[in-house]
């Protein structure tokens, strides 16, 4: 079983989250959902913090269909979702695959990032994203800083890891995967995919038949 987690401005609607889940549906049964605030979930994102909350209860519900093995992808906002779900939430899923995710919280180092903060952070950008990108953003900053993604991904063994992230990714550079990858010491595998870029819509069927694999082989 699969517990899709989709990126930030995503939805279980979007055309890439279905084409994800239709992918991963070959190797497995698929879970997908959508977050707090994105498309027709209700409530507001929180961009990564309490939608740990989310992904726990969708994983539950997989549990409660009979799945005695669940394994969590996650792309971007998403791949630090599942890293903070499964450091926080010790034992409860098999195995957990982390697609563009980023180390650390605050980075405007790229252009993308710096559209994004703006989303995030400014009355217009929040008004652009609920209209023109079905996303109602919570206007209030993190109180407290929730647990960054490097910071979980020690407290993740001994579920499997791997991380994933392309050496053309606009968003984060390669300093993210290789520092989650430190943090995980000996356990974990990074992948870094040439030619690549972000998230889901990056990530073609080759290379998710092959997280399928992992995936699956990992969560026994």
């Amino acid at each position: 079983m699969f517990v899709v987690a989709h990126g930030f401005t995503g939805d279980a609607d979007r055309p890439h989250v279905r084409r994800v889940a239709g992918v991963l549906r070959d190797y497995g049964a698929v879970v997908t959902f959508s977050f707090r605030g994105h498309g027709r979930s209700g409530g507001r994102s929180t961009v990564g913090d309490k939608e740990v909350l989310d992904l726990d209860a969708a994983v539950e519900w997989a549990r409660g269909l009979g799945h005695a093995r669940v394994a969590t992808v996650g792309f971007s906002m998403g791949g630090s979702v599942v890293l903070r779900h499964a450091a926080l939430r010790p034992g409860t899923v098999d195995s957990v695959v982390s697609v563009s995710a980023p180390a650390r919280w605050y980075y405007r180092g790229t252009a993308p990032m710096r559209r994004l903060h703006w989303l995030v952070t400014r009355p217009e950008g929040r008004l652009v994203g609920r209209y023109g990108l079905r996303t109602r953003i919570h206007p209030r900053d993190w109180d407290p800083i929730p647990l960054s993604p490097v910071e979980a991904v020690p407290r993740i063994a001994p579920t499997p890891l791997l991380i994933v992230h392309g050496d053309r990714d606009g968003y984060f550079p390669l300093d993210h995967p290789r520092m989650l990858a430190e943090a995980a010491g000996g356990h974990g595998e990074l992948w870094t995919e040439p030619g690549m870029g972000h998230a889901e819509h990056a990530a073609d069927d080759a290379l998710l038949a092959r997280i399928a694999d992992w995936a699956v082989a990992r969560a026994g």
